[in-house]
């Protein structure tokens, strides 16, 4: 929901995949009047990765704020207020067959999966830091905490002088992105995790999937993927009323009381965000 600088609300957008207006640099949401809000994902994926499907998101700019680059920042507002559980049953999109697309070298299927919602993630890169990652995860509210909320944005140092002459990217530091130049990460402190890059991928694909109108049972994986991809399988399967359908679980869930408060602060510029 985007609220005004005096408080008032503007518009309101279901977070839901036809929302969505651009899968470029980030996930865009809007409607026919335009976009409401840009770098949705982050903020998705914390809600998506804690189990919560029932809140209602305030925003007074035209993009989610960064913070680290992470969701870490946005799961620790949520455990600051709590989450309760609604006395309705959960409704789960439980994926029949599996649905595949394909973009060039890169792809993403997924699949049934009558145990939960996992992501097996795998990207490749031509730069010695690196390489060749993969990851495999079970989403659980803690192993999201644990594995995948902290990993960051990445991005090459190589990049930002287009991204800035396209204007994007403007806001980018060593403070919300992970940098890395041709031979080393331009981070003092490092990285976080050693396969962040695919980390980060996955925390992508939580928020982008958690659009898909509810909980996901099925195994999502992905290839060189970005939201661009994420977006298209989500729509492959969606348009196929045979590959997917609602079933009851357990009970809903909702941050538990009031507002979490995020703090914002600004930053300069200093590089340009992963591309895909």
């Amino acid at each position: 929901m985007r609220t005004r600088a005096d408080g008032r609300h503007d518009r309101e957008i279901p977070a839901d995949m036809a929302a969505v207006t651009a899968t470029e640099f980030a996930t865009v949401l809007g409607d026919e009047s335009g976009p409401l809000v840009s770098t949705a994902e982050h903020v998705l994926a914390a809600l998506s990765g804690l189990g919560v499907d029932n809140a209602v998101v305030e925003i007074d700019g035209p993009e989610a704020p960064i913070m680290d680059g992470s969701a870490a920042p946005f799961v620790a507002a949520i455990d600051s207020v709590g989450i309760a559980t609604l006395d309705q049953p959960r409704r789960h999109i439980r994926v029949l067959k599996p649905v595949l697309v394909s973009m060039g070298d890169a792809y993403g299927e997924i699949a049934p999966n009558p145990r939960g919602f996992r992501i097996e993630a795998e990207v490749h890169y031509d730069h010695p830091l690196i390489g060749h990652q993969a990851l495999a995860v079970d989403l659980k509210p803690d192993s999201f905490r644990r594995e995948i909320a902290r990993a960051r944005t990445f991005g090459f140092m190589r990049d930002v002088t287009s991204l800035w002459n396209a204007g994007y990217a403007l806001g980018a530091s060593l403070e919300n992105t992970l940098v890395v130049t041709d031979n080393r990460i331009l981070n003092p402190e490092g990285m976080r995790f050693p396969d962040e890059f695919v980390r980060h991928k996955v925390l992508d694909a939580v928020g982008d999937l958690a659009l898909a109108g509810g909980p996901l049972m099925g195994t999502y994986r992905s290839v060189r993927g970005g939201h661009k991809l994420n977006h298209a399988v989500l729509c492959a399967l969606m348009s196929d009323a045979s590959a997917w359908t609602w079933v009851e679980g357990d009970a809903l869930r909702a941050p538990a009381r009031g507002h979490a408060e995020v703090a914002v602060g600004r930053v300069a510029p200093a590089f340009g965000p992963d591309l895909s």
